[in-house]
């Protein structure tokens, strides 16, 4: 496909759902999806505010319009009635935003206190420490390799995180580690070794091996950390990869940081995009 290479692995996923759905409606409804006529398109985007979110809608509707542009054809998702429909969608919409559930400060030291005294007890809590710390996407923590890692005099750590969702040509940002996870951090390479080049990986039969984990260990890792802390099934299921990076946010601005320091701590390039990370934050400006 000619957006490999040029978009993420994850954006071109969500393109071939979103287009597979529109095209199998249109085919259910005797209508053509390429090209689409206004109609058709605004149709589409009705339907599924039925069911999904204003942002999901949005979203499906960026997916057919660049398989416009990858046709060549003429493109209806600019038309006027277009947007009128998806203004129409926001402003009738009642259903917020989901938000994952923080991994605050209290369930991080939880987490890192139930790990068992065996290799992967090294790995997960080093991988749920400076998650934390970092305050990184879940793909942007398995990405990490031992040379992206430098232990610093003062006993924290700093790392070079290479590319990251907002960063899609990977000029790269530098993010800070503490004592903590300079320390459990140092516990797991003096096991796994400094040869191997992914931060952290997987363990078969007690080794090591040379590959990054996949970005679903990281989720499976934190719950299954919280489950051995003795949080109940029910409410570990409402934490995710993403958790992490939105409890270390929520905590900083607990801590009396600004947002400027906060930005610049997770990378955030939008003020509105950390706004919604701090939304659930238990911060009472009044107490």
């Amino acid at each position: 496909m000619r957006l490999e290479g040029a978009y993420s692995p994850s954006t071109i996923r969500h393109y071939k759902v979103s287009v597979a759905q529109f095209v199998a409606w249109c085919e259910a409804e005797d209508l053509t999806p390429f090209p689409a006529t206004v109609e058709t398109l605004c149709a589409f985007l009705e339907l599924q505010a039925e069911s999904k979110s204003p942002v999901t809608v949005r979203n499906r509707l960026y997916a057919v319009r660049k398989f416009h542009q990858l046709l060549g054809l003429p493109d209806p998702t600019a038309h006027v009635d277009v947007n009128l429909v998806l203004r129409r969608i926001r402003r009738q919409s009642t259903r917020r935003q989901r938000q994952v559930k923080g991994l605050t400060h209290d369930y991080l030291v939880q987490c890192l206190d139930a790990q068992p005294a065996d290799p992967w007890g090294l790995r997960n809590r080093a991988l749920i420490s400076l998650g934390y710390d970092l305050l990184t996407r879940r793909s942007e923590l398995v990405a990490l390799k031992t040379s992206d890692v430098e232990f610093m005099d003062n006993g924290t750590l700093r790392v070079l995180i290479r590319r990251s969702k907002t960063d899609p040509f990977g000029k790269g940002r530098m993010a800070f580690g503490s004592a903590r996870s300079a320390e459990l951090l140092r516990e797991w390479l003096d096991w796994r070794g400094t040869k191997i080049s992914p931060l952290f990986c997987p363990i078969y039969h007690w080794k090591a091996i040379n590959r990054h984990l996949s970005v679903t260990i990281v989720q499976d890792t934190l719950r299954q950390a919280l489950m051995a802390a003795g949080i109940p099934a029910s409410e570990a299921a409402h934490f995710s990869g993403h958790s992490m990076r939105v409890g270390a946010a929520q905590d900083l601005l607990c801590a009396g940081h600004d947002t400027a320091a906060i930005m610049r701590a997770g990378g955030w390039k939008s003020l509105n995009a950390l706004g919604r990370y701090l939304e659930l934050a238990e911060h009472n400006v009044w107490a």
